[in-house]
């Protein structure tokens, strides 16, 4: 342990390297539930050329290394589970290069994504991913979970976003895949590899990106329901009517009642059982209307009881932060688990009527919210008043239930949070053992020491 912390101090310098309690304890976690696993050493380097030496001396001495960017995962993809060695990308937080000639732009993957948003919108571009965390994750963790949010209905994630990325491999070499073009295909796509793999398969040290234009108009719809299988059940009939919204979000009621309690105001209709919030946005604000009008007609169609249009951009926002908000008011209430299934949209009612079947099976609460416009919804399981014998012996059995209606509806387990610590054991569920076993030999080619954020994704046994 002295010996790679003397290392690490000749690599990076004294002041970058630390391990007194309170900066380990401070990395130890987090948003994942109440998980902690304490680190031997943070590091926080500032070039490529560092991490590269790092990672050869990693391997040298197999000591593990996790890389951490916001700290805002859920699936603990960057606890350092083994111990080890964490790096900290914070110092890589440099917008390179805005080629707004060509709508592309050069990133280190510690710039906070909401900064970098906003940049590109200085110079009429838009970067679409949209996490709820935005305003405190970075861009290496979205690539990490290809992360997606409110407007992947539209737009899509983010990969679709990355052109190629500069990367340090698990044994130390510093490699670029991709290229600044819209079309390549030169070899196998590492690119895409990369993505998504929950930082298991190399550290990104770059990103390019390509962007597209700013829109200058967006309106907000949010619609009651009195109940949630009416709610979901109209999703796909408004993109049958030709209209495809850059957000569609699901709200259950005991959801928002958290929310109001959470934020301190109270929402409208809150008495329904369930509600979307609909945006629409573009470059004509007349077409937006009209796109308003046909969404509305399809809701009325469909069992809507109250229809409210927010066209100011202050009412926007505010029903936007009750979205937003959820997810912490809901994991205020007591211990719980969130599931981030996926399932094709027309499922949706099915998924949640399947889901609220196995809880009273179970006897445990649930709340649900999330992207339905791309059919990924976050069942968050709360153990509320539950004992903590009744919680522990339940909790995975009632999740391996979810999981199996989830993919026996032709959904999978995550749509954009990982597999990483939390979910590995489940991930059987929804891959087969050919599968897997392809995947397993990936990382170790990548990683034969198996030494960079080890014991993430693959199950156990």
């Amino acid at each position: 342990m002295s010996e790679v912390s003397t290392e690490l101090k000749k690599i990076c310098g004294e002041e970058s390297v630390f391990e007194t309690d309170e900066v380990l304890e401070n990395y130890s976690h987090d948003f994942t539930e109440d998980l902690s696993f304490k680190p031997d050493i943070v590091v926080k380097p500032s070039t490529a050329e560092q991490i590269s030496e790092i990672m050869k001396l990693a391997n040298e001495t197999c000591y593990p290394v996790v890389v951490r960017g916001g700290g805002t995962g859920l699936s603990g993809g960057a606890l350092a589970v083994k111990g080890g060695i964490i790096i900290s990308m914070e110092k890589f937080n440099r917008i390179l290069e805005i080629d707004a000639e060509n709508f592309q732009a050069t990133v280190e993957p510690g710039v906070i994504t909401e900064v970098f948003q906003n940049e590109c919108i200085k110079y009429g571009m838009h970067y679409p991913p949209d996490p709820a965390s935005k305003g405190s994750c970075t861009l290496g963790g979205n690539l990490a979970e290809c992360s997606g949010g409110p407007r992947a209905v539209k737009y899509g994630v983010t990969k679709d976003y990355v052109l190629g990325v500069e990367c340090i491999t698990p044994t130390g070499e510093i490699i670029n895949t991709g290229a600044k073009v819209l079309k390549n295909v030169t070899g196998y796509n590492l690119t895409q590899l990369i993505i998504g793999s929950e930082g298991t398969l190399g550290i990104i040290t770059k990103i390019y990106f390509r962007l597209i234009p700013y829109f200058k108009h967006r309106k907000v719809l949010l619609a009651a329901f009195n109940s949630i299988e009416t709610a979901l059940g109209v999703v796909s009939k408004i993109f049958h009517s030709g209209v495809t919204p850059s957000a569609i979000e699901f709200m259950e009621k005991s959801a928002i009642l958290a929310a109001e309690k959470q934020l301190g105001k109270v929402f409208p209709n809150n008495f329904a059982d369930a509600q979307l919030l609909i945006e629409v946005d573009g470059n004509n604000e007349t077409m937006i209307d009209e796109e308003l009008e046909q969404i509305a007609e399809v809701l009325e169609s469909n069992g809507v009881i109250e229809i409210i249009v927010a066209e100011d951009e202050n009412k926007m926002n505010e029903l936007w932060a009750l979205r937003r908000c959820l997810g912490e008011a809901v994991k205020s209430i007591s211990a719980y688990k969130e599931e981030d299934t996926v399932v094709p949209r027309a499922k949706m009612p099915e998924l949640i009527s399947g889901v609220k079947k196995i809880s009273e099976k179970f006897g445990i609460t649930t709340m649900c919210y999330g992207h339905a416009g791309d059919g990924n919804v976050h069942v968050n399981i709360l153990k509320d008043k539950l004992d903590d014998y009744s919680w522990e012996n339940t909790l995975d059995s009632a999740i391996r239930e979810i999981f199996r209606l989830t993919v026996s509806l032709g959904g999978t387990i995550s749509g954009e949070h990982g597999i990483g610590y939390t979910q590995k054991n489940y991930l059987p569920i929804a891959l087969g053992s050919e599968e897997i076993k392809l995947m397993k030999e990936i990382k170790r080619v990548f990683d034969p020491n198996n030494i960079l954020n080890p014991d993430k994704i693959f199950p156990d046994i």
